[in-house]
């Protein structure tokens, strides 16, 4: 069994890494072998930690990711998520691998996005809305100003101290941030990241503007939400997983739409592999739903195991 600590593995990960597996894996999903089963979302001794299991297969991996939420993490100076993937031995059974990889998620998660933002975003996008100033946020902003000219990161925050935090590490990576409202950054913004653990919508359906590009990062569990569903018949729908998306992802509140043929759900990987347009013209509205499936954790450990030196 190959060991892979959290050390080595958030040395080795970079976002081109990211990229290349996650656009594999999202190919792979629609692909003869496939499976993503359903996932388990759960909670530990404490209601308020909250873990989850991602698991599914192809004709060559097999494995699963386990994530952690814990926020009492912050008051001891820890990180409040965290995630241990593990890939099976498919010719005898038992585990073949064991990756901790909690920066490794955020990298990957973020890759998810870059991904759908590459192929549904204008090519000439050069304004980017941050809806959320936590670490995945900062992740994302990053893994799409690789593959867009991002002139300026909008932040839409109710916490100033959290904002100017945010700003000077984006800062670091020569991203210009500007806070601002809401309604300013829907206004401005040619590619809006929603990446919070919102319940309701986050702005307005009215204050999207033709021509935007829309990842919503945050929705992974029945009964989240980040946007008004009144915007769902306005744009162009893309997620990783069709069946994950309408259940515990954004397009859980537009699954009745989907099913009453009112609006089309297509999967991003049939977009990459060539089955499926993307982005019809320069004015339409396009959203991608990222409910995070288990082969993103595998092609990506797969890429870790091939990086790193055999160990214990």
């Amino acid at each position: 069994m190959q060991y892979i600590p959290e050390a080595q593995s958030s040395a080795v990960v970079t976002h081109e890494m990211a990229f290349e597996a996650i656009s594999e894996a999202f190919k792979a999903a629609g692909a003869q072998g496939a499976v993503v089963f359903p996932a388990l979302i759960a909670h530990g001794s404490d209601p308020v930690n909250r873990f989850s299991v991602k698991s599914g297969a192809t004709q060559t991996l097999a494995g699963l990711k386990m994530g952690f939420i814990w926020p009492g993490n912050t008051a001891k100076g820890l990180p409040t998520h965290n995630s241990v993937t593990v890939l099976f031995n498919q010719e005898t059974g038992g585990v073949r691998a064991v990756i901790e990889s909690g920066v490794v998620n955020a990298y990957r998660t973020a890759a998810a996005d870059a991904v759908a933002t590459n192929r549904l975003a204008r090519k000439n996008a050069k304004t980017l809305a941050a809806f959320g100033a936590g670490n995945q946020a900062g992740y994302d902003c990053m893994a799409i100003a690789r593959i867009r000219p991002i002139e300026k990161v909008l932040v839409v925050n109710a916490d100033a101290v959290r904002a100017e935090r945010f700003a000077q590490r984006l800062a670091a990576h020569g991203l210009s941030v500007e806070r601002t409202s809401a309604k300013d950054a829907c206004a401005r913004a040619d590619i809006i990241v929603t990446a919070t653990p919102a319940k309701s919508p986050l702005f307005d359906a009215d204050w999207i503007r033709p021509g935007t590009h829309i990842s919503c990062m945050g929705a992974d569990g029945i009964g989240k939400q980040e946007l008004p569903t009144e915007i769902y018949e306005r744009a162009q729908l893309f997620c990783d997983l069709a069946a994950q998306s309408v259940v515990i992802g954004e397009f859980q509140h537009a699954a009745a739409l989907i099913q009453a043929g009112t609006v089309s759900l297509t999967q991003i990987g049939t977009v990459l592999s060539g089955q499926a347009s993307g982005r019809h013209d320069d004015q339409a509205i396009t959203i991608f739903d990222s409910s995070g499936i288990a082969l993103q954790d595998l092609y990506i450990a797969e890429r870790l195991l091939r990086a790193c030196p055999l160990s214990g």
